[in-house]
């Protein structure tokens, strides 16, 4: 048998037999408990990185410890492998997206194989394969169908490098999330989903998911926006049209002195008058090359063009000039603000700007603005005045007052309002799935028929490296039939955003070779909700939203019961290395492989647990590394100097255990309750590694010479490996197996403590006086509070502090401490 540890040719053993044995393939079973844990499945990029290390060993953790605590566990694994760098490689190495995304595929599959993950590799999927998009192309048609799904003309987010358009959240400070360049403002025939329908569910059900870090929660809030105020209509000046506004401050509505429309608003170019067009034009052409999400900034400067037109505030009768401002946003309310420049800082300092009228119409207790010194806006609540009948009311009671007479005059409504959007979903690019619909000259828009899917991704294209989708250029794919009238038609050229793919792919893992449909309800709802989902913060709005949205829409497409995806979501931290997070850019990576090669696949996975937390950033260290080998090596070879000893050891008879027997597996089964609770109930898989190496420290010198002492020893060695296995699971089977086990650890039950074993003999007493320490004691655990006190009292370290002093009153807290009061 060799004593040398060997990483390489243990853990190509264990891979092999678990492969074998499908030990990790899982069916839905009524008789035991399920638990769906998941990793944010990774885009195929062609490697996997240290930040992949870390999220998937965590996650193998939580899944090998539930398959010890008896729990029928799905662990699958799959590839988000739609994409921009797809077709970006397919440009630079003259190779075909599915090509390379195959290619690099099986590379990633076969890196994640090597780190022994305990995936069911049985339900594996690609979202770019036929057999997954087909069904996302079914569900868009009945989304089509239920009008969730619809297309109009809209503003959208243009990257000019990779000719596509971006959803908001694919805007990062201005740029293209994926090349960096800077986005631009078009207006485009776009595909949408709505989401807006939801999203009063999707803000509501923030407040019902405890398993999730408030942090993401408060992300999600802030984004869907939801703002409850007026909508007021003010008249235009001369035209039959009204202004409609929304506004959470119609407390204020007397201050409006001026309105402020967005630049792509409808009414932007009616209300321009000849003498104005040629400076709203050129304003108007500024803002579209100006970022939506730095346009709503503080610090972005305020700027505007005046029209030419008025409108009339409908409570005052004020005569207010019309401009357009590049800070509002055509569609958040309805992409025209009332301006009250006193109580509202982007008006004020616009106001000040231009030269426009200030009114102050609420006063803050016992100060009197005067807008001729204002130095900044008032936006606090206070008292109205300048309002009319409403002088005198606080800001809250005036909001209802001047709501209800808005509703009474028929120039206003109460109403909620979202900052949400619709989901734009169309992209102008090949690497995607295709949107099933047709354009007819006759019928316009026709979706594809259901017989007819799924419209296939065409393999025979060119790319030129110009931008824009090859799949407009290819005649062979573009070019129809109508399905209605026959007549020739031409296919959409558009492709799904690929977050389409990551919104529901979760779900068909649990039922990957279903064929009849998407999903396969039955067993959908056995697996379903995911109990803990594992990824990065970077997706607390960009993916976890539209996941809880397309739950909700196919739930109520009859394809689900769960209303939502996630029952518990953790976001582990980054991998940091010298002070910066480990990218190529940065020229700070570690390879995985040249780590497993060298050290082996546990100690990679050991160190990434141990380091740190996993919701916390991990700080890289060689000499971290170097330490997690030395563990491994430290427990094999205590195994191995014990194997005679305890070969044939029975268990031990707990009634003629010695005392230094029963210390010995008093710290065993301490370690087994702290690791267990570690795991379960807080993710601490740092302090639960570190228990077990404190357990170790207790083995190693532990050399008794007891009756029992081999027996005890047995249970302590086999506790040891049955407490790795979640973390270091190559080794751990090797070491049960060579300990005389026949039973693979992948079948071994957790172990559980002995609850009397677990109480302390003796315990160790801090004894104060007057709240300083002066010594400790230690005595039985079974002492009572009366003897401990005259154990305290008579102590030869606390006596001379209580010489000539009165004992007022003595404090006790069993078992640790005793506080002795005097005067």
């Amino acid at each position: 048998m060799e004593l040398k540890y060997i990483p390489k040719d243990i853990e190509q053993k264990w891979q092999r037999c678990w492969e074998e044995a499908a030990s990790f393939a899982v069916t839905e079973d009524q008789d035991k408990k399920k638990y769906y844990l998941l990793e944010m499945f990774p885009y195929p990029s062609g490697r996997i990185h240290m930040g992949h290390v870390r999220n998937y060993s965590i996650g193998d953790v939580v899944g090998r410890f539930k398959k010890m605590r008896g729990f029928n566990v799905l662990h699958p694994m799959g590839w988000d492998a739609f994409g921009m760098p797809a077709e970006n490689a397919a440009i630079q190495n003259k190779s075909h997206p599915a090509k390379w995304t195959h290619e690099n595929i099986d590379y990633m599959r076969g890196q994640l194989k090597k780190m022994g993950l305990s995936y069911d590799w049985g339900r594996e999927l690609a979202t770019c394969d036929v057999a997954y998009y087909r069904w996302e192309q079914k569900i868009f048609l009945e989304m089509l169908a239920k009008g969730l799904a619809y297309k109009k003309t809209s503003f959208v987010n243009w990257c000019p490098k990779c000719e596509t358009v971006l959803a908001n959240e694919q805007v990062e400070d201005g740029a293209c999330w994926r090349c960096d360049s800077e986005v631009k403002q078009k207006e485009l025939d776009q595909w949408f989903f709505r989401i807006t329908d939801y999203a009063e569910e999707l803000l509501e059900w923030t407040f019902k998911l405890p398993g999730w870090p408030e942090r993401v929660l408060t992300m999600q809030r802030n984004w869907i926006g939801k703002s409850i105020g007026c909508e007021i209509d003010f008249p235009l000046e001369g035209r039959s049209e009204s202004v409609k506004v929304f506004t959470t401050r119609q407390d204020t509505v007397f201050g409006a002195t001026f309105m402020s429309l967005a630049p792509e608003h409808p009414l932007a170019q009616q209300l321009t008058t000849p003498d104005r067009k040629a400076e709203v034009d050129a304003f108007i052409e500024k803002v579209k090359k100006t970022d939506r999400i730095k346009r709503t900034a503080d610090d972005f400067e305020k700027e505007g063009v005046f029209t030419g037109s008025y409108c009339i505030n409908p409570l005052t009768k004020a005569r207010m000039p019309v401009y357009l401002a590049n800070f509002v946003l055509t569609d958040y309310g309805t992409g025209a603000v009332m301006a009250v420049p006193t109580h509202d800082q982007r008006d004020f300092e616009f106001a000040r700007k231009y030269s426009l009228p200030l009114q102050v119409v609420i006063q803050p207790e016992g100060e009197s603005l005067d807008t001729a010194s204002m130095q900044a806006a008032f936006t606090e609540v206070g008292t109205l005045v300048n309002s009319g009948r409403f002088d005198g009311l606080k800001s809250d009671a005036a909001k209802e007052a001047i709501a209800d007479y808005l509703e009474q005059e028929g120039i206003g409504k109460k109403t909620v309002n979202f900052r949400l959007r619709d989901w734009g979903i169309s992209r102008q690019r090949y690497w995607g799935n295709p949107i099933p619909v047709i354009y007819c000259e006759n019928c316009g828009v026709v979706p594809v028929p259901e017989q007819d899917l799924p419209v296939r991704l065409p393999m025979d294209v060119e790319f030129s490296g110009e931008g824009g989708s090859p799949l407009a250029k290819l005649d062979s794919f573009v070019n129809c039939t109508c399905p209605t009238c026959g007549k020739a038609a031409r296919r959409e050229t558009d492709t799904m955003d690929t977050f389409v793919e990551s919104s529901w792919y979760f779900m068909r893992y649990c039922c990957p070779d279903f064929q009849d449909g998407p999903l396969d309800r039955k067993r959908v709802d056995y697996w379903m909700s995911v109990d803990q989902y594992i990824g990065g913060i970077e997706h607390a709005v960009l993916h976890l939203l539209y996941a809880r949205f397309f739950t909700k829409v196919l739930r109520d497409l009859g394809y689900v019961s769960c209303d939502e995806p996630f029952t518990n979501l953790l976001t582990q931290g980054m991998v940091i290395k010298d002070g910066a997070k480990m990218s190529k850019s940065k020229g700070n990576v570690v390879d995985p492989n040249a780590l497993i090669e060298r050290y082996g696949a546990d100690t990679a996975r050991l160190f990434s647990l141990f380091a740190a937390p996993p919701e916390k950033d991990l700080d890289w260290s060689d000499q971290g590394v170097d330490g997690s080998f030395r563990f491994i090596n430290r427990v094999w070879k205590l195994v191995h100097d014990r194997l005679d000893l305890v070969k044939n050891a029975a268990a031990p008879d707990l009634a003629t255990l010695t005392a230094e027997e029963r210390t010995l597996r008093r710290a065993v089964h301490k370690t087994i309750k702290k690791v267990t609770e570690d795991i379960e109930e807080r993710f601490h898989f740092n302090t639960a590694i570190a228990s077990i190496m404190e357990l170790l420290n207790t083995l190693q010198p532990a050399d008794l010479q007891t009756p029992q002492y081999g027996a005890v020893m047995k249970e302590a060695l086999e506790t040891t490996v049955l407490l790795l296995a979640p973390f270091v699971p190559h080794v751990s089977e090797e070491l049960w197996q060579r300990l005389g086990n026949t039973t693979p650890l992948s079948r071994t039950a957790w172990p559980e403590y002995d609850r009397d074993a677990v109480v302390d003999e003796e315990v160790l007493v801090v004894v104060q006086v007057n709240g300083k320490l002066r010594t400790r004691i230690t005595v039985s655990a079974e002492t009572s509070m009366e003897e401990l006190e005259k154990c305290a009292l008579a102590n030869e370290k606390v006596l001379p502090f209580l010489e000539g002093k009165q004992v007022r009153k003595v404090i006790c807290v069993p078992g640790k401490l005793i506080n002795i009061v005097v005067a």
